[in-house]
């Protein structure tokens, strides 16, 4: 293949994925949206904190018990006095809403913006629309105390990898990640300890950012103990005391 041949390809492949579609004044103008997108959210999120995100798949229905299991979980988090963020779709992220709504927190739902989404869910106190899909997972790891994983599919794959990465090189800070659901989640987390460990293409720590947790106050403890060992977060004791209980 020579090479006038091979740049005709490049060129077709790059008119295929629109490459050439923007104007270089319109991509200034693209990365002013994204610039004013982080912004309004860093401002609508900043006093939201402590807060905890709930990922999970908008696929499960309301008669599954991971939406019944995911209110318990979001009721107990906002009662605990942690506001509640999820991806403000359907499914797990409806029944995050759902139960933060009832408690004594605000519940937040970070929707993105795609051809056939739903519109936002209606439990939400704050919601906020995003665009690009990097504004949006940011948003989630920078407010956040601590993230939790329901079952999901790619997206909830994506956003647990994202974080993952992010606190193992340094980018964010540690946090707890709790997985709910052992049934769904062991044979992820085998194969991260059995292969990625194994290889030593990951150290030790990192398999130990995760845990795996299925009881709803359980969840709720881990996290605050978490916080308590580092001497972040009141203790227990403390705790009641501050909500009242």
């Amino acid at each position: 293949m020579n090479f006038e041949s091979t740049k005709a390809k490049v060129q077709a492949i790059k008119s295929a994925m629109h490459e050439s579609d923007l104007t270089p004044g319109q991509e200034a103008w693209r990365a002013l949206q994204i610039m004013s997108e982080f912004t309004y959210a860093t401002e609508k999120l900043r006093n939201v904190q402590p807060a905890v995100s709930i990922f999970g798949s908008a696929r499960i229905k309301r008669d599954s018990p991971w939406y019944q299991k995911t209110i318990d979980i979001a009721r107990l988090l906002s009662d605990s006095g942690f506001s509640v963020i999820s991806g403000g779709g359907p499914g797990i992220m409806q029944a995050a809403n759902e139960g933060a709504y009832a408690g004594k927190s605000l519940s937040i739902g970070l929707n993105i913006q795609l051809p056939h989404e739903q519109s936002g869910n209606p439990y939400q106190d704050m919601g906020i629309s995003f665009k690009y899909f990097f504004n949006r997972k940011l948003a989630f790891v920078r407010t956040s105390m601590a993230l939790i994983c329901m079952p999901g599919g790619f997206g909830t794959l994506d956003e647990l990898t994202e974080a993952l990465t992010l606190i193992q090189t340094g980018k964010s800070r540690k946090m707890p990640i709790v997985l709910v659901g052992k049934e769904f989640w062991s044979g992820l987390h085998g194969w991260m300890r059995d292969q990625l460990l194994k290889e030593k293409l990951i150290s030790p720590g990192d398999i130990e950012l995760m845990q795996i947790i299925d009881e709803p106050q359980a969840i709720v403890d881990a996290i605050f103990d978490c916080y308590e060992r580092e001497g972040f977060t009141p203790t227990k004791h403390e705790r009641k005391e501050i909500l009242g209980i």
